[in-house]
């Protein structure tokens, strides 16, 4: 559903931006309820009398603060307008106080589905947690619900029951506890997050500590919180964190948020990349490839969608088109390059073709598919493919991280940067896979003469100036298990081109479908084509 009074700028948006939120949140068991208040401190960027702040409907607010004055506002859905007495002028900086109150909204099927869950561990101990990305982090706590405005940093405190850890992101502080039979977990995070990767866990946790040691002998703190029973199951299943770091830190480069070190959370459902909290709820299970998918795929995300965030849900891709790529190349790393084509291979069934890869702005956007992920995979590969330069490829993976280190960016932004360091303009190939929900499509023709084919080929794409190379058949020997492949690389564009493959027959020729992301049209009786 389309969202843009949450998902929008508007004027009460643009006029503030945030650099640090002090969250204090009280976790009430027994009610299944959470009261708190958070600091938002901000900059003014333009002058303003009104801004907005977001918070879920079901929520109560008790107390809005600005220097000490009580301020007026006005709720729309989910939505705060709140009006400020005097104008506030460019330049200022202020603290914004909102104390609320209220029981969340439960999840119904996290972590697709936001909200919280409240479950008892098999030792009927308590289990609550929050998961929130699509539905937003104003389902539990006030914040600027703009993924492009992340604070600089943030302090976030949670009082729960004494005798259950509660963990969230970055560093424990300190942790105390109070008189009333509850504790004080203080967490610090040290770098810019999105909104929607804060988060908590509150469990009968013990804590596996493990360090990933680089090939400069620079240290990694490894922190795994996991359920008391799966303590022995944790240790050696989480070994393979470890290469997956050497892998990435080649592939991506250095781990973004080494002083916030990494760690895995045990949870309740099957996982979610809230930055240096990932939550890990696979039961401890490889898949047929020999790895734990989640941990893979949630991790990447520290990279992708973490370090480098998107400005709108739209281009989520960037964070999930990538993240799945990333399994592939774990999977290159450990086994090999074949394999890794076999692994994308092995998800290519998951694309539906129905709608654009990038999705409309301003609006919240919700994407009912799974092309983000598979067909945005897809799309890189045979990006890295069409380069046919991994030296280059792997370099542009690592500078988008360098160059766009902790920041919120478009689509637009990243195509440009690619652009710049391939020095050749590719917007024609990422329109074609982002911006339309169609497969570009080799339509060919084959004619048999003699012992030659004549081949008729081009792309049908909705972009005109779609030019990507494809590998076809130009030599077969020996036949079912013991037929072995020669391809050649043809140049098709929208316009009908023809090449003559000598000694080939037509029932012996196919394209190449291991190195691109395209459907395939045989024209059986090509008229009206002399080439």
């Amino acid at each position: 559903m389309a969202d843009s009074l949450r998902g929008g700028l508007r004027a009460q948006r643009t006029c503030f931006d945030v650099y640090y939120y002090d969250l204090f949140v009280r976790v009430n068991v027994l009610k299944k309820s959470i009261d708190g208040y958070n600091n938002i401190y901000f900059h003014t960027k333009e002058k303003f009398t009104e801004l907005q702040i977001d918070l879920f409907n079901n929520l109560s607010i008790t107390k809005i603060l600005f220097r000490g004055e009580e301020l007026k506002y006005k709720r729309i859905a989910d939505a705060v307008f709140i009006t400020f007495p005097n104008k506030q002028e460019a330049g200022d900086t202020g603290k914004l106080y909102i104390a609320y109150k209220g029981i969340p909204i439960n999840a119904k099927n996290p972590p697709w589905d936001g909200g919280f869950v409240w479950k008892k561990d098999a030792n009927g101990k308590d289990l609550v947690g929050v998961a929130c990305e699509g539905t937003g982090a104003s389902l539990w706590w006030p914040t600027k619900e703009y993924l492009g405005d992340e604070p600089d940093s943030m302090k976030i405190t949670f009082n729960s029951p004494t005798g259950l850890t509660c963990v969230s992101n970055g560093r424990l502080i300190n942790h105390f506890d109070i008189s009333d039979h509850t504790t004080n977990w203080i967490w610090k995070v040290s770098y810019p997050i999105n909104n929607y990767n804060v988060t908590f866990n509150l469990a009968d946790y013990v804590l596996v500590t493990d360090t990933f040691i680089r090939s400069n002998n620079s240290k990694l703190s490894l922190d795994y919180y996991v359920l008391r029973e799966n303590e022995w199951k944790a240790k050696q299943h989480f070994q393979q964190v470890k290469t997956m770091m050497a892998c990435y830190e080649k592939m991506f480069g250095e781990y973004p948020f080494t002083r916030d070190g990494y760690k895995l959370v045990e949870s309740f459902y099957w996982g979610m990349e809230h930055q240096t909290a990932v939550a890990y709820g696979n039961q401890y299970q490889n898949n047929k490839w020999g790895f734990d998918f989640i941990i893979i795929h949630e991790t990447a995300h520290e990279w992708w969608g973490n370090n480098v965030s998107c400005q709108d849900l739209a281009d989520m891709w960037i964070h999930e088109s990538f993240a799945t790529y990333a399994e592939a190349l774990y999977e290159e790393c450990t086994r090999g390059y074949d394999t890794s084509v076999a692994y994308l291979i092995n998800q290519k069934w998951n694309i539906q073709d129905k709608q654009p890869i990038v999705g409309p702005y301003g609006v919240n956007y919700d994407h009912s598919d799974n092309d983000q992920y598979y067909k945005g995979a897809w799309m890189i590969h045979t990006f890295r493919n069409m380069l046919a330069n991994d030296e280059l490829f792997f370099s542009i993976l690592n500078g988008i991280q360098k160059h766009f280190a902790l920041e919120c960016i478009n689509s637009d932004q990243l195509v440009q940067y690619i652009n710049d360091q391939c020095g050749i303009d590719y917007t024609w190939f990422f329109n074609q896979y982002l911006h339309f929900a169609s497969a570009p499509v080799f339509t060919y023709s084959l004619k048999q003469k003699g012992k030659n084919l004549e081949l008729y080929y081009k792309w049908k794409s909705d972009v005109q100036e779609f030019r990507l190379p494809i590998k076809v058949v130009s030599y077969v020997t020996g036949e079912y298990a013991a037929r072995k492949e020669t391809y050649i690389k043809i140049f098709p564009n929208t316009g009908w081109q023809k090449v003559i493959i000598k000694n080939l027959k037509a029932k012996d020729f196919a394209v190449d479908q291991t190195s691109a992301y395209c459907k395939t049209d045989l024209i059986k009786k090509l008229k009206g084509i002399n080439l």
